[in-house]
């Protein structure tokens, strides 16, 4: 065998030599390559080549002598097949490497040291023929080694390696995919370790790996070796990036969640198998992103680079999955491994497929939601994979953390939950492959699991999954969106949480009719805006270390709330882009803002909340005139700095013509002018006086949403949160629907847009055949009501002789 048969470096392999590199070592080629002039950084390296592995695979017996080892297996049998496998690795690491690739693979190792110096440390990986394929992830199957330094090091790895391809995981996902135990071959990546011990690393996917939307760049990173993350020990930092606005210049990071990152991996410094060790990771470097938002950007360069021109090879598009490393030493970001994403991107868009509990119970622990169904069965915890025996189909599995090791099992489960690990943690990836619900990084509550206790595991209620008590009842609903058409009224969609944005965004719609801006203050800050705005006015001490706390790692609390409050309406924005998005400002009554930390030192005692110091009347007032500058400049965020004009405004409660015209102007002093960048201002239609007024408030407004909740109590004088004269509110009223009516002719009249949101054409069908018979320009509903409702008006349009949009036509209309 010569050099070149045995060993063939990055420079000289490309995507087209999977056969004889691996999927793992070819694209690593490929990036090496053609990526690399347009910023995308790989470190150096060889591959040992499939040939070099035959010939070794020869001296070991061949490949009959393996196939011998596995003939009859049954691949539910995991103890016979534990026993198969090691005996297969065991022929592989016994024999000796051939004198001449030792020579092939020594002389290589002497060119990384020649460009990086004689103490550069090696990752030494597998990289299988039918690995990081378009069709087969094959994640985690074979080993890997890393901090490799000294040639006897590296020779034993390359031989492990080898071995690897027979480790138990890999048998069976081989098998389980339909390929013969010889159809497969291993070839070795050797390449320069970053030494991201000193920095962070972590996993990205050019698309959400939840609900398959393609237009972010989703990062995962922890501080030390990748291994934590893609082995779940840890909970990573995640960041998201919106495409579209990035590649339009605006560069900026979407959204951001701190992680618990509780341990790393670094160098354990005696350059033999065992060279990394795992340490806790200090409080204060906890409580900080392991990545600042320039890095953040820099690695969403890259994914955008590398998907692009995978997308360009395949003639289609390829949302790819890739591995990141930060060099601690020259802070340089590197790419260490990209392949197709084999999962989300592969399901069909046409068929909505929705979980929904019909019931409820004690909630036992909750976690990160990974995919959107659900599942139950019987616990079954399995402390070590010394155990996986013990498991039987149809249970749910319970685990500290899952490694390629436990795949036999996650693919007989009705649903896994571990401890540890992030959305791209080795057992997340692994459920999204299988189609199992899944929840990971659950951690008060684990304790309490024990095997035989009936659960049901529920990923289907957003961002968080939840493992609740005994066996819950849920039905599965399939739309098949393909067929179905869209009315000539709009329907948009009501939504406060932006962790379901991405998801909820796959309903058929025609936009954001109502974002709710005070879930995201009570959810995602959680602090009074005027506490943020004058900490120094907190005279309670617990509250003030609260403030202090929440805020810790940012420039000040105002950094803080504009941060986070802006991140959160623009991922609702970034969902439904380019399509509108109307953001209400805050609408939190006086007792509730009291609720929030700090509130109470500002807000007054109010004996009827719902008719006080609430809307547009608060926002002019000096008891919240800095708490409002905050908001406004969250909003001002999302739109020029982060570039997601589809956002609009809309003014709740707004009681007279004059305070419209006030709060108008105030909000151009804030930087958010009415008609500059397209920026249009709604008003919410919600006391009679807005209606009676419309030819006047339409002077300063460019639309109006019925709010049917505060315009039916205030029409019949029903307070709507009294459960005894909860009878007499009805929005079906005749006098309720002539304000309605007179609100409708009134934006027609004056040419401005017309919209309801509220849950009356959810609730009564009468209330939708009654908006679509007076014109109105659209409905906002909840997303669990938009299919039946729009079923509903398509069916109303076709009795009134009103023909619906094209299907072509989905997604792309402004509803002014």
């Amino acid at each position: 065998m010569t050099g070149s048969d045995a060993i063939r470096f990055f420079a000289t392999i490309d995507a087209r030599d999977i056969a004889l590199v691996g999927g793992k070592n070819a694209s690593l080629g490929e990036l090496y390559q053609h990526l690399a002039s347009e910023g995308v950084r790989v470190p150096n390296g060889f591959a040992v080549t499939t040939e070099a592995y035959r010939r070794h695979l020869a001296a070991a017996g061949g490949a009959h002598a393996v196939r011998a080892l596995f003939d009859g297996l049954d691949l539910r049998d995991v103890g016979d097949l534990t026993h198969r496998a090691a005996a297969a690795r065991q022929l592989l690491v016994q024999t000796p490497l051939a004198p001449d690739l030792r020579s092939a693979i020594l002389e290589a190792y002497g060119v990384l040291k020649d460009e990086y110096g004689d103490g550069v440390s090696l990752a030494v990986r597998s990289s299988a023929t039918a690995e990081d394929l378009p069709t087969a992830s094959f994640a985690g199957q074979h080993d890997s080694y890393l901090a490799i330094r000294g040639e006897q090091a590296l020779l034993d790895a390359c031989r492990r390696c080898f071995a690897s391809l027979f480790n138990d995981r890999a048998v069976h996902y081989r098998l389980k995919q339909g390929l013969g135990l010889a159809d497969v071959a291993l070839s070795v990546g050797v390449m320069k370790m970053v030494r991201s011990d000193k920095a962070a690393s972590g996993v990205m996917f050019s698309l959400d790996t939840e609900s398959g939307f393609r237009d972010v760049v989703f990062i995962t990173g922890s501080y030390g070796l990748g291994e934590t993350v893609v082995q779940g020990s840890v909970v990573p930092d995640e960041f998201y990036v919106f495409k579209p606005t990035f590649e339009a210049g605006r560069r900026a990071v979407l959204r951001r969640s701190l992680g618990a990152k509780t341990v790393k991996m670094v160098y354990a410094g005696d350059g033999t198998e065992t060279a990394t060790r795992t340490v806790p990771v200090p409080d204060e470097d906890r409580a900080r992103f392991c990545l600042n938002d320039e890095d953040v950007l820099t690695l969403a360069d890259m994914a955008i680079k590398v998907e692009r021109h995978y997308s360009r090879r395949a003639g289609q598009p390829r949302p790819m999955d890739m591995e990141w490393a930060l060099d601690g030493e020259n802070g340089a970001l590197y790419l260490v491994q990209a392949r197709p994403e084999t999962v989300i991107s592969r399901a069909s868009g046409k068929v909505l497929e929705e979980y929904r509990l019909r019931g409820g119970g004690k909630v036992l622990a909750s976690g990160r939601a990974i995919g959107a169904r659900v599942g139950s069965g019987q616990i079954r915890v399995i402390a070590d994979i010394g155990h996986l025996a013990d498991f039987r189909d149809g249970e749910v599995l319970v685990a500290e953390d899952t490694t390629p090791d436990w795949e036999p099992v996650m693919a007989r489960a009705a649903a896994i939950v571990t401890r540890h690990g992030g959305r791209t943690c080795h057992a997340a990836i692994v459920a999204r492959e299988l189609g199992v619900p899944a929840v990971v990084g659950v951690d008060t509550g684990f304790e309490a699991f024990a095997t035989g206790s009936a659960v049901t595991v529920s990923c289907a209620e957003g961002e968080v999954g939840r493992i609740y008590e005994g066996t819950v009842p849920f039905e599965v609903v399939r739309t098949d969106l393909s067929t179905l058409p869209r009315p000539a009224t709009r329907i948009l969609i009501n939504i406060g949480n932006p962790a379901v944005a991405f998801d909820t965004s796959r309903i058929p719609n025609d936009g954001v009719g109502l974002a709710r801006m005070e879930f995201i203050i009570n959810e995602s800050i959680g602090i009074h805006p005027m506490a943020i705005a004058h900490p120094e006015r907190i005279e309670d001490p617990e509250v003030a270390r609260e403030l202090a706390r929440r805020t810790c790692g940012y420039q000040s609390p105002s950094h803080f709330f504009i941060e986070r409050l802006s991140e959160g309406i623009a991922t609702i924005a970034a969902a439904f882009y380019p399509k509108p998005v109307v953001v209400r400002l805050s609408d939190f009554k006086s007792n509730e803002y009291a609720a929030l930390i700090g509130g109470r030192a500002f807000e007054p005692v109010e004996d009827n909340p719902m008719l006080g110091f609430r809307g547009a009347a608060r926002y002019l007032h000096p008891a919240y005139a800095d708490g409002f500058a905050l908001e406004c400049a969250a909003v001002r965020r999302v739109r020029a700095d982060m570039g997601l004009t589809n956002v609009r405004i809309m003014v709740p409660f707004c009681r007279r013509v004059e305070e419209g015209r006030a709060i108008v102007a105030r909000l151009a002093e804030l930087g958010l002018k009415r008609g500059e960048h397209d920026l249009a201002i709604y008003l919410m239609c919600e006391i009679p006086n807005n209606v009676l007024s419309i030819d006047a408030f339409a002077h300063d407004f460019d639309g109006f949403s019925i709010g049917t909740n505060d315009l039916t109590q205030l029409t019949l004088g029903v307070d709507r949160g009294s459960a005894i004269v909860a009878s007499s509110y009805d929005e079906r009223d005749p006098g309720v629907k002539a304000m309605i009516r007179l609100a409708v002719e009134g934006c027609h009249r004056n040419q401005r847009y017309s919209g309801l949101c509220g849950q009356a054409p959810s609730d009564y069908p009468e209330i939708a055949e009654f908006l679509v018979e007076i014109g109105i320009d659209s409905m906002s509903l909840n997303s669990d009501a938009v299919l039946a409702v729009t079923r509903r008006v398509l069916e109303i349009e076709r009795r009134l002789g009103r023909a619906p949009r094209p299907l072509s036509g989905i997604g792309a209309h402004d509803p002014q």
